[in-house]
């Protein structure tokens, strides 16, 4: 059932809109199905140019941004036009099962496209595209079937009908009720009709049972209505009210003079979130104030577990058993249509009114990119006072670490364990597990702090000297001259302060000629030979390489084009798998913080796919996909993972498996089928 209530003051607006801004914009539809009907003989001589001109006016309701069901479906009618007649004539056979007459067209689509597609992608003729056809020829008995659309519709109607991702027969037959039901409180409205037949010209069908007006309306409630009024998606209800972390203002101000909790960069975010007025998105506080997204994202989620940990409170849970961290420190909506961004957070009133009565003069309100903002800031030099500036290092802790990187904490304290025991590691693994994020999140965890003066990175290729990495004679103006290489500084760096620690990052480590690349500093980066000097080839000098200089290094197990990495230098390294983090908790969290039903499927299948690559004798876990292809998203969109899909993860498969074809065809089209 719908709330016809809320029906009836939607359709106030819809009526006071139509004849100036819904109509122009939305006739296509009703011409659509005059000219389907002016032009359909299904035993046409020639079939695939009466199916040309049956559906030259359906527009974007047959194709849309990299989906075109009704091209596909005219290139197969010009080939094989016998075979595209059977479909439809099968499709509009009312004496059969509608649902099983879809999935037929569906199936029967997808057998054409694997005999005859030549290459071909994607056949397009899912559920929308079906129903579209369904509603052309039969414009007074269906609808059109959109799943985000529907599922928009009821809930904005606070109907009882459901909507699961991958139920379609679930789906349909809900369809199909509830736009019954809204289609029957259409017929009621007789200032409606008569607004509808107002507009209708020569080129429109007439619609008697309002069947294209019910789509119409279908479609304003999801794309129009919730919009202009802010609704859309619940945006103006708030998360979190019904969660209470049982903190008072005196707890609060209790734990906002505890340094170990409310940290520099915590307090940074809460006073930038009170200047905003208490209610921001992270996009909004990055815009106005400074540093990333992800400082307001993972910043308050990390506090929130250190309230929660020195409080011995329990952070709100999820259905799938996750915890939602944010609704901690505050209650949240969905951003609405002028503001920039997703979800937009609100202060608790206890910890506002405790923020009220706390002194943050002395905190950054505006973030401080570079050293010179540092000394106009503070009137001071890096000479004046060198612990004063390293305080000005955001820090960076074990915490952070896991709040960023997708990795169990288990593997964290063992990862750091092995480096700290070998001083060389190499990360491993497969394509998008997020092995250079990793490198320099792990430095930064080992520091305490994010200083990248004590941090260098380079990437091996295959031209890569030891000439580049330790030193040699580079050509200048009058000839020659000896110049060190950036391992060798770094070095000297590191050896002038003994007492913290540096850290030299590789990437790609396994394209360079190691051999040629380290020379003689292979015995040298060994742990038990570290401070131990020898003598430089080119200078003759003596060289060591420092106890307090650790070597993180990254090689892709995926890359099949080079050779294993050479021996000599693998028994100087640890080696440490970085595995897809798609069941952390962090990743859980991060993809529940989306919102995306896609996405969610998408995850799904790629799991899958990663349970496929991992049973191939021929690849193996080393080349599973990794889920760094879908972070860093603030707003997911289809558009955003469609790309992923497309120009990441299909040409991998390609290369993956260009031996067999049929085994890349059928994931191709399983990944991209979670878009339709």
């Amino acid at each position: 059932m719908i709330d016809n209530d809320r029906l009836k003051d939607i359709l106030v607006q819809y009526k006071s809109e139509f004849v100036e801004k819904q109509w122009p914009n939305e006739k296509y539809k009703w011409e659509a199905v005059k000219c389907f009907q002016d032009n359909w003989d299904v035993n046409a001589v020639d079939f695939a140019e009466m199916l040309n001109r049956s559906l030259a006016k359906t527009g974007n309701l047959l194709a849309s941004y990299n989906n075109f069901p009704g091209m596909m479906i005219c290139e197969f009618a010009q080939s094989y036009p016998e075979e595209i007649r059977a479909m439809f004539l099968s499709l509009y056979d009312e004496s059969k099962d509608v649902f099983e007459r879809m999935n037929a067209f569906k199936m029967q689509s997808g057998v054409l496209l694997e005999k005859y597609g030549n290459g071909a992608a994607q056949h397009y003729q899912y559920e929308n595209a079906i129903s579209v056809y369904l509603w052309l020829r039969f414009p007074d008995k269906y609808y059109i079937y959109k799943y985000s659309e529907v599922k928009a519709v009821s809930r904005e109607l606070r109907a009882n009908y459901g909507f699961k991702k991958g139920a379609i027969t679930e789906n349909l037959h809900n369809f199909l009720d509830l736009y019954n039901e809204l289609n029957d409180v259409l017929k009621q409205d007789e200032e409606l009709k008569q607004l509808l037949q107002s507009v209708l010209t020569d080129t429109c069908y007439s619609d008697p049972e309002l069947k294209a007006l019910t789509i119409d309306v279908g479609f304003y409630i999801s794309r129009h209505y919730g919009q202009n009024n802010n609704v859309i998606k619940e945006e103006s209800e708030w998360y979190g009210t019904e969660y209470d972390p049982g903190l008072t203002v005196d707890d609060w101000a209790e734990l906002l003079k505890d340094a170990s909790v409310f940290t520099d960069g915590a307090l940074q975010i809460m006073k930038r979130m009170m200047d905003f007025g208490g209610t921001a998105t992270c996009s909004q506080l990055a815009e106005k104030y400074g540093m990333k997204m992800d400082f307001y994202m993972s910043g308050s989620v990390a506090l929130a577990k250190r309230v929660c940990k020195k409080k011995g409170i329990m952070p709100d849970a999820r259905e799938n058993g996750s915890n939602s961290w944010w609704r901690v420190l505050y209650t949240g909506r969905y951003a609405k249509k002028e503001e920039k961004g997703v979800f937009a957070w609100k202060l608790r009133d206890e910890l506002s009114e405790a923020l009220d009565e706390f002194d943050l003069s002395g905190v950054a309100l505006y973030a401080a990119e570079t050293e010179e903002e540092d000394i106009a800031i503070h009137g001071m030099t890096p000479d004046d006072n060198f612990e004063f500036s390293s305080s000005l290092i955001e820090r960076y802790t074990k915490e952070t670490f896991l709040d960023e990187v997708y990795m169990t904490e288990e593997r964290y304290n063992a990862l750091v364990a092995v480096l700290r025991n070998k001083k060389n590691i190499i990360l491993q693994g497969a394509p998008g597990v997020g092995k250079t994020f990793t490198a320099r999140r792990l430095a930064w965890s080992m520091m305490g702090m994010k200083d990248d003066s004590r941090i260098e990175f380079v990437q091996f290729h295959q031209n890569y000297s030891y000439e580049d990495f330790v030193m040699g004679y580079k050509p200048v103006k009058d000839g020659f001259e000896l110049q060190y290489g950036i391992f060798y500084r770094f070095c000297q760096k590191a050896a002038n302060q003994p007492d913290k620690d540096f850290f030299f990052i590789i990437d790609e480590i396994n394209r360079g000629n190691l051999s040629k690349i380290f020379g003689e500093l292979l015995m040298l980066i060994e742990k038990d030979h570290r401070e131990e000097k020898a003598t430089l080839a080119y200078s003759g000098m003596p060289f060591s390489v420092p106890n307090n200089l650790y070597i993180i290094a990254m090689m892709n197990t995926a890359d099949r084009s080079l050779a294993m990495i050479d021996y000599a230098l693998r028994r100087r390294f640890s080696f440490f798998e970085i595995e897809p983090g798609f069941d952390t908790n962090g990743f859980i969290e991060y993809q529940n913080s989306l919102h995306s039903e896609t996405f969610d499927e998408l995850v799904n299948k790629v799991k899958e796919l990663n349970q496929t690559i991992s049973r191939d004798k021929s690849l193996g876990k080393g080349f599973c996909i990794g889920h760094s292809y879908f972070c860093g998203m603030d707003i997911c969109t289809d558009e955003q993972l469609r790309d992923t899909v497309e120009y990441d993860i299909l040409p991998m498969l390609n290369e993956y498996w260009f031996d067999e074809p049929d085994k890349y065809q059928r994931w191709k089209n399983i990944l991209q089928g979670v878009f339709q």
